[in-house]
């Protein structure tokens, strides 16, 4: 492999990917990321970037052209976003859950040209289930798995690294990317149902990166445990775009469990734990706990929502001098936008998610988008370099969420405090977060009001000690129709992410209403008659 890098972008605070693993390179061979298999420098992880960039412009991939990927964290994973990115390409993120309805509306919607997909994801064969999909994917022309196995047609991901690697078509192609294009296409749920792709630019997922890495001193002496799945902010810029940011360290992992979380902490030092509350608990309940060496962790960082007051002590207790911190983002501000003061006392994080970060501003509203003064309940908003740039190809739920002034409307009810912290009141949209993925009940509703059996259902988030929350579906049946459980459970398990699956459907014979004819979702929180699912 040819060993010169081509550096693209400025030295000082790039506003590009490409730009951003440039500006670590400078002066020595430091180490990246640390995988289980081996370690890779940041030299070693760009000339393999570079190799890999001019693989797909051998295939024809340009500028503009998006190249979608579904598989576990690696860094596969992560090479391919930084050379995807560095010929001016957009990134189509895909959660290995999800299924044939997920995967056919995402591909098609995005017009993605290129998928990279592991041949199998546990029991789950991708290499069969791709190759019966094809036909509903038109745009797709190139499919690629990372492993042995495909089919025919399709090629190997480690087949597009090229040796003798075109500096002159590699350089021109970088020298056009710039920081306010498409990095990254990353789905979320939209009000109907039919998920929307939030589209974060080169500009707002460093923006966000640095903010944060600066919030929380971070530094090249870190190291980050890499756990948090790279399909989301929270991997891809809370993790990974943070640590680069400061040129420091990720210990990868596939995907979280608390015996190999445990193992990385003790073999690669692990000073920053990122994650969600039920990550923690699992980790802290784990029989080796009490025989790992945890002591090199300095900040622990919890996301998805407040740190809860008994997790919090248990917390501050194991973890001696750490700094404990809420962090709050969306997919649409590129990662996190309001984080834990430095100096905030347990108390504090039990009742607020924090400040903004950076340059960011934070607002609440009412509901015409007027100011509200603080210690008053309304629409949060936030402002800054990490908002993304809107849905793609999607102008009516842009308009919706992204403000002519250049205000996210976040769906989130809040109050600001009188010293500047959020405090959450409550979910506007009704999503609810299962051990750190957001759950948007109309997604799960569609699903279920498709059975002919089924005259009406509502889906809600209720508490659980684990997940943090789980989702209760309750379904209304047609007149003279019997709803089968079991076979709405397998339908769900069909066409949705295993996340989104209802941890019970009950079976009712009416929905509390409104009088406006609307489903009080409140009611049902607390409801209990029913017929277990």
């Amino acid at each position: 492999m040819n060993s010169n890098i081509i550096q693209i972008g400025p030295s000082v605070q790039p506003t590009t990917l490409p730009g951003l693993l440039s500006d670590a390179l400078p002066g020595h061979e430091s180490l990246f990321l640390l995988c289980s298999d081996r370690k890779w420098t940041y030299a070693e992880f760009s000339r393999t970037v570079d190799s890999l960039a001019s693989g797909l412009l051998l295939l024809g991939i340009r500028r503009g052209d998006r190249v979608a990927i579904a598989a576990p964290n690696s860094a596969q994973w992560l090479l391919t976003w930084f050379a995807v990115t560095k010929i001016g390409a957009i990134l189509v993120t895909l959660n290995v859950a999800y299924r044939e309805r997920e995967f056919r509306f995402m591909l098609n919607q995005s017009g993605a040209v290129m998928l990279i997909s592991c041949a199998r994801d546990g029991e789950f064969d991708f290499v069969d289930f791709l190759d019966e999909l094809r036909p509903r994917i038109p745009t797709v022309s190139h499919y690629v798995f990372l492993g042995e196995r495909g089919f025919e047609g399709s090629r190997r991901w480690d087949d597009l690294l090229v040796d003798d690697i075109d500096i002159q078509a590699l350089t021109h192609a970088g020298s056009h990317v710039e920081e306010h294009d498409p990095a990254v296409i990353l789905y979320t749920s939209g009000t109907t149902g039919d998920p929307k792709g939030a589209t974060l630019t080169h500009a707002s997922i460093i923006a966000s990166a640095r903010a944060q890495a600066a919030h929380l001193d971070q530094t090249s002496d870190d190291v980050a445990i890499g756990h948090m799945p790279l399909n989301h902010v929270g991997g891809m810029t809370c993790t990974v775009a943070a640590a680069m940011s400061v040129r420091g360290k990720v210990a990868l992992l596939p995907r979280y469990s608390p015996t190999v979380a445990l193992q990385a902490i003790e073999r690669h030092a692990v000073t920053i734990f990122i994650g969600v509350p039920t990550m923690y608990t699992l980790m802290l309940d784990f029989p080796e706990f009490t025989a790992t060496d945890t002591s090199t962790i300095r900040t622990c960082i919890i996301g998805g929502s407040n740190v809860e007051p008994a997790m919090g002590r248990r917390i501050l207790e194991t973890f001696p001098g750490t700094r404990l911190a809420n962090l709050y983002g969306l997919s649409e501000t590129s990662g996190g936008c309001v984080i834990s003061a430095a100096d905030d006392e347990l108390h504090t994080l039990v009742d607020t998610l924090g400040v903004g970060i950076g340059d960011f501003e934070v607002r609440v509203t009412d509901d015409e988008h007027n100011s509200l003064p603080p210690g008053s309940e309304g629409h949060l908003h936030i402002r800054g370099g990490c908002v993304a740039s809107g849905y793609w190809e999607n102008p009516v739920e842009t308009d919706n969420a992204f403000l002519d002034d250049g205000w996210l409307v976040t769906g989130d009810i809040a109050v600001i405090r009188l010293d500047g912290r959020v405090a959450m009141r409550g979910r506007q949209k009704e999503m609810y977060v299962r051990s750190g993925y957001n759950v948007y009940p109309v997604e799960i509703e569609n699903v279920l009001a498709a059975d002919e059996t089924v005259a009406m259902c509502a889906v809600v988030g209720v508490p659980d000690e684990l997940l943090g929350e789980v989702g209760h579906a309750y379904v209304v049946p047609v007149p003279w129709s019997t709803v089968d459980v079991e076979k709405l459970l397998a339908r769900c398990t069909e066409m949705l992410a295993g996340y989104k699956i209802p941890a019970r459907i009950h079976v009712v014979q009416s929905l509390p209403l409104t009088p406006s004819g609307k489903i009080k979702k409140i009611a049902l929180r607390s409801e209990t008659a029913g017929t277990d699912g």
